[in-house]
């Protein structure tokens, strides 16, 4: 059985990605097509796209050759406070477009105004018109007023600051939860075994490939709770792709995710990028943003104050003020976490984070549930068993990763003894 060709984001833009043949192929065959996809039905070149944006004015609201989300007349306050006021914006098709500022200049509150879980306050009124409504089109179709599972199936979903994974669901449940067309939605297919048996299959063989992509694979049966910070920004944006998004919105994806993992999710974005996917996203890492975008938009106490390339919109004085500061290009001393040779011993000590969490959250259920009594006078004790597990579970890990990587200074792991 093939997969059927799925058009990106319903079919408006005309891209398209080809399933991977599932027949007879294993499971680490469907994630190696997956990881390399059929990119005829999109022809990419960044060089064609950097040119087109070069030919863009500089300028707030300016327009796009080809823009797949137009906004206009948004605002939002809070009280006698305005957190978003935005005359005029469009997102360049197949761009990676980073929005940045400083906190509080209303970049999550945009966010949730145009995916739909908030509503505009008000709208500015255009000077010579009589339409004062606040409104935005994506792929041509009007958003405004939509609710926000509406807008992730016209094609345009997002992640978040702080990930939402189901903690006590299953790392794969969490990736079943975000595929469209499931088999309950329809009292027809429902009722009908041999149509929702096919498609839950379909479902779920995705969901393998995108686990295998997102190297989360061997953790699919594991509760996402026990993921570690940076698993968890890998399992909110696999899952954002079971919907096969034509724009996918990024909050701050780089926020305290490890070298290691900040490196994949930047393979993960450009990769999106060549696929035909648009992205925008928040981020605060200068040295991200000059790493991957295509254009960056900046924001300051709600307004769009400046657009442009990365190269020039950090050099526009108005930035500098407002965000970059005078030290712009100093060099921080992090460019080097953006090199691949950082990932083998980084990712070694985040797993060893993530067997440690998974211990004590095992600990604390065992407590809960009255496997283990703990009365006032024995905290002590108990805390010493979390300590004791935590012990067993690093020691050889440490070691390990201290004799590969010289990540660990010699003697600061050294075996507790057993009480």
């Amino acid at each position: 059985m093939t997969e059927p060709t799925t058009p990106v984001g319903g079919g408006d833009s005309g891209r398209h990605r080809a399933g991977p043949e599932t027949t007879g192929a294993t499971t680490a065959d469907r994630a190696a097509t997956t990881a390399a996809p059929d990119n005829s039905g999109y022809d990419y070149d960044r060089s064609v796209l950097r040119a087109k944006l070069a030919a863009v004015d500089e300028m707030p609201g300016s327009p796009k050759p080809d823009p797949i989300l137009v906004v206009d007349r948004i605002t939002r306050q809070f009280g006698g406070m305005t957190a978003v006021d935005v005359d005029h914006l469009e997102v360049q098709r197949g761009a990676i477009t980073a929005l940045i500022g400083p906190n509080g200049a209303g970049k999550t509150t945009f966010f949730n105004l145009i995916t739909g879980f908030d509503r505009p306050s008000s709208a500015k009124k255009l000077f010579g018109s009589s339409d004062n409504t606040a409104r935005w089109e994506f792929q041509g179709k009007e958003l405004a007023s939509t609710s926000a599972y509406k807008v992730a199936q016209a094609g345009m979903v997002r992640t978040f600051q702080l990930t939402k994974a189901l903690s006590r669901m299953t790392v794969m449940d969490n990736m079943l939860l975000g595929s469209q067309s499931q088999p309950g939605e329809k009292l027809s297919m429902a009722l009908w075994r041999p149509l929702w048996k096919q498609r839950e299959q379909e479902i779920r063989e995705k969901a393998e490939d995108l686990l295998h992509r997102f190297k989360l694979y061997e953790k699919r049966d594991d509760y996402a709770g026990s993921l570690s910070g940076g698993q968890r920004k890998l399992l909110e944006m696999a899952r954002a792709l079971m919907s096969d998004p034509a724009m996918i919105m990024l909050d701050e994806p780089m926020a305290g995710v490890n070298p290691a993992l900040t490196q994949s999710l930047l393979g993960h974005i450009e990769t999106l990028r060549d696929t035909g996917t648009t992205v925008l996203f928040v981020e605060h890492d200068m040295h991200v943003v000059r790493h991957i975008s295509d254009w960056v938009i900046v924001m300051a106490e709600g307004r769009i104050v400046a657009e442009g390339t990365p190269a020039t919109v950090m050099n526009q004085q108005s930035v500098i003020d407002a965000y970059l500061g005078a030290h712009r290009d100093d060099d921080l001393g992090d460019d080097a976490l953006l090199d691949e040779d950082f990932d083998a011993a980084i990712e070694a000590e985040d797993e060893r984070l993530s067997k440690v969490q998974a211990a004590a959250e095992e600990y604390a259920a065992e407590v809960r549930e009255g496997e283990v009594q703990v009365d006032e006078t024995g905290v002590e004790e108990s805390v010493a068993a979390v300590t004791d597990t935590e012990a067993a579970v690093t020691d050889r890990e440490a070691a390990e990763t201290a004799e590969a990587a010289d990540v660990v200074e010699p003697g600061s792991h050294e075996k507790k003894e057993e009480r």
